[in-house]
Parts: structure tokens; sequence; C-alpha cells
């Protein structure tokens, strides 16, 4: 185990200050935390930290869960504290009721930034772009997707939210911790670096005049998302190409996660990502 565990009897303890009102609250952007929520997510969190990029802080356990989460406890250092307290305690700590019943304080040790991470993809990559990407949801599935469809890379522009914040890293299933990615810079500067860099932009637009099918894989292919309603700026379509998912008529288009996740499973199949 990480540490002997230290039992918290009450809930303004100072050593879990972290943790309490994480609804009210996001770390993210203070002093570069985050929280990690529930055994899915601990699990990836404990390979991350092995790897030195995104780093245990403490962890705090529901007491009736100690015995159960042991294996992945027993994966963290010896330095990282580990307090449990009871369903009482913890749901006044977090502020609700906290079923999941496990808590982990992280810290981001260096985000590096869109050049550094186009610089380590390889002559083949699939990467995601999210363009002013506001919904915690969405982001969370995004990095989803992009896991399960063997995507390399997803940048995020500095108008889309910041994946570590708690909702969008529980909703990704702990793939915010496993995938390379950076959030930062305009969309315009994002766009032409990956050009410069070889990729084929691809706008996904339900205006677009090609369908997603019938594009030509390319040995590199940035895909690229914007917001729910409003979608991607005119500009930005008309800079690079516009691609669409054929669907039935009498819908406007897909929630941004459903449309990422059949253009990043299309494009991973025609490449001989999947199959």
């Amino acid at each position: 185990m990480a540490a002997s565990p230290i039992t918290i009897l009450e809930p303004e303890d100072a050593r879990i200050a972290p943790f309490r009102a994480i609804r009210e609250k996001d770390l993210v952007g203070r002093r570069g935390l985050f929280i990690a929520e529930g055994t899915v997510v601990l699990r990836v969190l404990a390979e991350a930290h092995a790897k030195g990029r995104f780093l245990a802080d403490r962890i705090l356990v529901l007491e009736n869960r100690l015995a159960g989460i042991a294996d992945m406890l027993s994966a963290f250092p010896d330095d990282i504290p580990v307090y449990v307290c009871s369903a009482g305690v913890m749901n006044a700590i977090a502020g609700f009721d906290m079923h999941r019943g496990v808590l982990a304080l992280g810290r981001v040790s260096e985000p590096p930034t869109a050049a550094e991470v186009i610089a380590k993809l390889g002559e083949t990559a699939l990467v995601a772009v999210a363009i002013g990407l506001s919904n915690h949801d969405n982001v969370g599935a995004l990095f989803r997707n992009a896991t399960a469809f063997a995507a390399d890379a997803v940048l995020l522009d500095a108008t889309s939210c910041d994946p570590l914040y708690r909702k969008a890293l529980r909703v990704s299933v702990g793939s915010v911790l496993k995938l390379p990615w950076s959030r930062g810079g305009s969309a315009e500067d994002l766009l032409t670096a990956l050009d410069a860099a070889g990729f084929q932009v691809v706008t996904l637009s339900p205006s677009g005049d090609t369908a997603l099918n019938a594009l030509p894989p390319a040995r590199r292919t940035a895909l690229v998302l914007g917001t729910e309603g409003e979608g991607l700026p005119a500009a930005i379509l008309e800079a690079f190409r516009p691609v669409r998912i054929p669907q039935s008529p009498g819908l406007d288009s897909l929630n941004v996660a459903t449309a990422a996740g059949i253009a990043l499973y299309q494009l991973a199949l025609s490449t001989g990502r999947i199959g």
C-alpha cells in the first residue's frame, strides 16, 4: 500500500482540505492540481504516476472500500498519504453523496505545448483537435473516443475547457491521463502547425462537401471538432477540408461526442489502426 491509512474523523481536518466541496470548486488552474474520482481513474493515475507526467499527491478512501482497492493503492509510492473516513465524513467533505468512495489529489508535473506534442508524433498519426469545446462531458467523451480508436494525441485550443476538470476526467474514464495532449493557443495557430507538419486537416461539419467515408486515407490526419450549436468558425471551414457524417434528413447535427466517436472510428478503420 502507498502508506499506512490515516483515519480522518472531522471534515474540517486540514490534511484533506483540497477535497472539500469539490462540486463547487475546480482545482484546475490552481498550482496545477486536479481531482481524480473513482477506482477506474485511480488505477490510471497509478500508471501515470509511474511515468511521471501526472503525480498523485494524496488519496482519500471510504473506510469500507479500503480492502477492495488495496492492490491499486500498493501501486503508489510509500510517501503518498492515504486517508480513510466514514461515509458521513466523506459526504461532508465532498459536499454531496460520494458513493464512489475514492478521491485522489493529483498534480501535473509539466504540461507540454502543442508544438512539443506534434514533434513527438510518428510518421503515421491520428490527432483529434477541439476548438471552443467548453462542455466538460464532451471533452471527457472526446478523450475516451480518441483512446478507443487509437488516436495518438488530442490538442485543445485555449477556449476549450481543461480536460483535468473533475467531471471531464471522470467521463474520460482516465483517458486524459493516458493520451498525450496539450491545451492552449489559438485555433489558427494549432491548425497551421498541424498543416505545416504534413497533416491532412479535416474539419467536421454537417455542411461539408465530402462524406467522411469518401475521404482518402492519409498517413497523418487531424480531425477538427467545434463546439455544440455554433460549430467551427467559417474561416476554419474555408481554410481546411470540411467533411460530413452522412445521416438521415430531419436532424441538423449530431452531438459532438457522438460525431467524434463515429469520425475517429472511420478514420482509424480506413488507415488500419483498428479492424
